[in-house]
């Protein structure tokens, strides 16, 4: 008889503020080869990260999550134990909760349902959209440790969700307090990736960054092309929220240097925005689904500074969903019909 359960996974988090353990999670990060993906980099990439990224970055990597940590402890952590405690709650299965990087690891969640009796899981990846540097690596991961440590269990997944229109009413249901904020301004900011990516992803290497409005024009290639599914997520958002098109925009952050990633840049358009008169600005984050670095360090505090020394008067960040009871109603119906089905 089948004994089901769900496993969140989302990025991860250093174990501590620590400098030591944030290179240690960092290690983990970016010697992913979907994240730094340059084909025959092997030896490279470990002296790319090991000897140039990791000794420069930790520092302050390490000082931009002290500036968020909670007595509990990271955010992102707190925050997706709360989800899987809201949502264990509604259902009768187990629900276990990863990280692709740091802990709660992948191996120990496998373990513990594997003791439980688990011998099917559906894995719930906590991204919308898809990348191959999130959705996709932590996805074969998962798959690959599972077949090591059961492999008669059977696993299945949720494709990235981008378009559902539950996780778009809970966005806007979620989002809603602040939209009826007096602002001038929406910003939809994405997390960047490099544009190599999308046509990496495009399989027929015709249509994506190729064809003249490429995200507008239905494709086969919009299954893995992050970009279009992020400009769909928004574009249903503003129709479901009735946005008024001259006020709302999209960007992208969280870019490295070395190559061209998708623009335009979050920093440079709160800049610009606010020297043309937008004075009070309002940025939503919907790659992610729960509060992390990026959205409260980058955006929260960093962007409202960048904007108001731009001339800006007023930033609000919207939190991301996290445990919001509309986005724990859209995780159990998901979750709920996987379980029932035959």
């Amino acid at each position: 008889m089948a004994q089901r359960a769900i496993l969140l996974l989302n990025l991860g988090s250093p174990d501590s503020t620590s400098v030591p353990d944030v290179k240690r999670y960092l290690r983990e990060f970016l010697g992913d080869d979907r994240v730094i993906d340059r084909p025959g980099w092997g030896f490279l990439r470990s002296v790319l990260v090991n000897g140039i990224i990791i000794p420069f970055r930790a520092k302050n990597s390490a000082h931009a999550y002290s500036t968020i940590w909670t007595d509990a402890g990271s955010p992102l952590i707190v925050t997706s134990k709360l989800t899987q405690a809201a949502l264990q709650k509604r259902l009768s299965s187990p629900v276990d909760l990863a990280m692709n990087y740091g802990n709660p690891s992948i191996p120990d969640a496998l373990r513990r349902l594997i003791a439980a009796g688990v011998n099917e899981v559906l894995l719930f990846p906590q991204y919308p959209h898809y990348a191959m540097s999130s959705w996709e690596t932590v996805v074969v991961k998962v798959r690959r440790v599972a077949a090591e440590l059961a492999p008669t269990m059977k696993v299945a997944c949720v494709q990235p969700f981008y378009a559902e229109p539950d996780y778009i009413d809970a966005l806007v249901a979620s989002a809603r307090p602040y939209l009826a904020q007096p602002h001038d301004h929406l910003m939809f900011s994405y997390h960047s990736i490099p544009k190599r990516h999308l046509t990496k992803g495009d399989s027929s290497k015709a249509h994506c960054l190729v064809t003249p409005d490429c995200c507008n024009t239905c494709s086969p290639a919009h299954a893995t092309c992050y970009k279009a599914q992020v400009t769909r997520t928004t574009q249903l958002f503003a129709q479901r929220a009735g946005l008024d098109p001259a006020r709302w925009s999209i960007a992208f952050q969280s870019r490295i240097v070395g190559e061209p990633w998708l623009t335009p840049y979050t920093d440079f358009e709160l800049k610009r925005l606010a020297g043309e008169g937008r004075k009070r600005m309002l940025v939503m984050t919907p790659a992610f689904v729960t509060d992390c670095l990026e959205t409260l360090e980058e955006i929260r505090v960093r962007g409202a500074e960048e904007f108001e020394e731009a001339g800006g008067e007023s930033f609000t960040a919207i939190p991301c969903l996290n445990d919001h009871p509309a986005y724990i109603d859209f995780l159990a119906k998901r979750c709920g019909a996987w379980l029932d089905a035959s």
